[in-house]
């Protein structure tokens, strides 16, 4: 086991910073609890410190080999899993780049112990967190600084709570514009010792949702994941700081709920789980099938995980087993998703921003000033202000009001009594420059355009004055009444041609009637109710003499040719005809069975404008 441990720590030592990086599993087995016989009989058996061996539950002569990057067995401690598979990946969070380690396996397993541990024997999280402090500790220096804060969540029922400061909240998850995942609203807090870290940690752990089942007293009922952020600011040129992240995930196990016992919300919780996963090996399916689509948005947990499967991180999944062999098929089923996830390859790389410290750089001369070297240099300071033009230059004082002028006088006195006190005089303007210039520059097109009016009243007065002495009158103005009334065009120009005798349509102000306001908005621009269009008499006279005409001879083909007839009512004209005769006027057409004396009027207008250019 060691040489496997040792080989694995130098090819990640010997990586190329931004070189893909493929997902690093190790295998942990529990050690086994019962008699040791029967169905508790182990199922496992270690080969070496990278291979394992188990049962073919078809054919009890034959075994199925697995190999990963790391195989413990159930003598190994949590020093041995976190010196020999852990600890390796650590250092590229000092070189900006992110990790994450996974704990997977079924229920009863031993992930919760793996990642937490126990106050003799402390688990990943707890070595990983003081290691990492220690590190940056070492590494900081006078140009070179580091921050380290930590955010903690679980995943329930598909919902993200925080447990820092828990909250009945779902936060979202997003992703930015560098394809980096976060969660808006999670608490975050700095943390500068273990101790500092455990204030935090201890307190959140108590708040994790968990419960006790028939295969486990205390069964974690979501997937906890613990964020470390690791900040680094580098103080020579080019300043630049590297952000990292290492994200440490101890999952909820797979259920079976025949065995557990499930009822109720335990059994929701547990179809939430098993959901969950059963993404997760979507996504691993997806990842090593090279799929165009990969659905991490299918669950939480894998949107979450986006970084860590296929993502930029450095990735390690600790998948724990049990050897009894009741056990048997989800031992195989945590086998299985372990070896097709040592086959996902991530894309790791450095996250370096910029900064811009120039406007910052201190005065070289000034290094031993204490606070006044932070001061910027002379040549970086700001000019100093020109001295500018009272206020009231820049306005017409004689068309102002008196009052206005004296009180804007008045405020320039007590400004010019104030800068000379305090000797620095201020303008009252006190805008930048351009701005300045630029109201300058519209007062004085306001000036010009007055002038122009000005000009054009005293010509239009002109006017006004050689047309009173030539006898043409003068235009006077008419008062504004209470409701312009505008007709369109057409109507306007029938109103000058109503008393032409070619006329068609005459018209006219109705006559009669109490006129009503309208109110409306954009009643200004309607045709005012009380004016209506009437046809001349001799062509009403005509129109309804060919629609009689036809009514009396027409067939049935000729009645559905005028409006509103159909084939019905055509053949009940025809048969009212047969019986009764000849329709006198039109307005007999009421007296035919199914047409009354409302729709007669209808009629007579649609076929009335109808027939008016059909005549001779």
């Amino acid at each position: 086991m060691k040489s496997c441990q040792r080989l694995s720590r130098y090819e990640a030592q010997r990586t190329p910073s931004n070189a893909p990086a493929r997902v690093r599993v190790c295998v942990r087995l529990r050690p086994s609890v019962g008699t040791g016989e029967g169905k508790e009989a182990p199922c496992v058996r270690g080969v070496d410190s990278c291979s394992l061996e188990i049962l073919n539950v078809r054919n009890n002569m034959e075994t199925m080999k697995y190999k990963f990057d790391a195989y413990y067995s159930a003598t190994a401690t949590q020093y041995d899993v976190y010196m020999g598979s852990v600890q390796p990946i650590l250092h590229h969070l000092l070189e900006g780049q992110n990790a994450s380690i996974l704990a997977y396996g079924p229920t009863g397993a031993g992930k919760t112990y793996t990642m937490l541990g126990s106050p003799e024997q402390p688990g990943v999280i707890p070595r990983a967190v003081q290691n990492l402090l220690q590190m940056t500790r070492d590494a900081s220096g006078d140009q070179r600084k580091y921050s380290v804060s930590m955010s903690y969540l679980e995943i329930y029922q598909e919902k993200v709570l925080d447990l820092l400061e828990p909250s009945l909240r779902d936060l979202p998850i997003r992703e930015d514009q560098n394809h980096h995942i976060l969660v808006p609203g999670l608490t975050e807090r700095e943390i500068t010792s273990f101790s500092d870290f455990e204030k935090h940690f201890l307190p959140a752990s108590s708040n994790r949702t968990v419960a006790s089942t028939q295969l486990n007293n205390r069964s974690s009922r979501s997937h906890a994941v613990l964020l470390v952020y690791v900040s680094q600011t580098r103080g020579w040129p080019p300043y630049a700081q590297r952000a990292a992240k290492l994200c440490l995930i101890d999952l909820a196990g797979s259920e079976d709920n025949r065995r557990t016992g499930n009822r109720g919300v335990r059994l929701k919780e547990s179809g939430a789980i098993n959901t969950s996963l059963f993404v997760l090996s979507k996504v691993v399916d997806a990842l090593n099938k090279g799929l165009p689509r990969v659905p991490y948005r299918d669950s939480k947990l894998t949107r979450l995980l986006q970084d860590s499967l296929g993502g930029s991180a450095h990735s390690l999944i600790i998948a724990n087993i049990a050897p009894e062999r009741k056990y048997y098929f989800e031992t195989l089923t945590s086998l299985n998703f372990a070896a097709k996830s040592k086959q996902v390859v991530n894309k790791p790389f450095t996250q370096e921003t910029l900064l811009d410290v120039a406007s910052k750089r201190p005065c070289p001369s000034s290094s031993d000033a204490g606070p006044e070297a932070k001061r910027p240099c002379p040549e970086e300071e700001q000019p100093s202000l020109v001295e500018e033009k009272p206020f009231s230059s820049f306005l017409p004082m004689e068309n102002l009001e008196p009052a206005l002028a004296e009180k804007l006088l008045h405020l320039e006195a007590l400004e010019t009594q104030q800068a000379g006190a305090e000797s620095c005089a201020l303008p009252l303007l006190n805008t930048p420059r351009s701005e300045r210039l630029e109201f300058r520059r519209l007062l004085e097109e306001t000036r010009r355009e007055l002038q122009r009016l000005k000009k054009k009243q005293l010509e239009m007065e002109t006017k006004v004055l050689q047309d009173k002495e030539h006898g043409r009158g003068s235009w006077v103005p008419a008062k504004r009444q209470g409701t312009a009334v505008v007709l369109p065009f057409q109507q306007v120009q029938h109103l000058e041609n109503s008393e032409n005798e070619d006329s068609i349509i005459i018209v006219k102000q109705k006559k009669g009637g109490r006129k009503k306001k309208d109110s409306a908005p954009g009643s200004e621009n309607k045709v005012p109710s009380e004016w209506e269009m009437v046809l001349q008499p001799e062509l009403m006279a005509r129109t309804k003499e060919n629609i009689l005409a036809i009514l009396n001879t027409g067939s049935v083909k000729d009645l559905m040719a005028l409006h509103q007839i159909g084939k019905k009512k055509a053949n009940r004209i025809v048969a009212w005809r047969g019986e009764h005769g000849s329709f006198e006027k039109v307005e007999d057409l009421g007296k035919v069975e199914g047409i009354s004396a409302k729709q007669v009027a209808s009629f007579l207008k649609v076929n009335i404008l109808t027939n008016i250019g059909n005549l001779q």
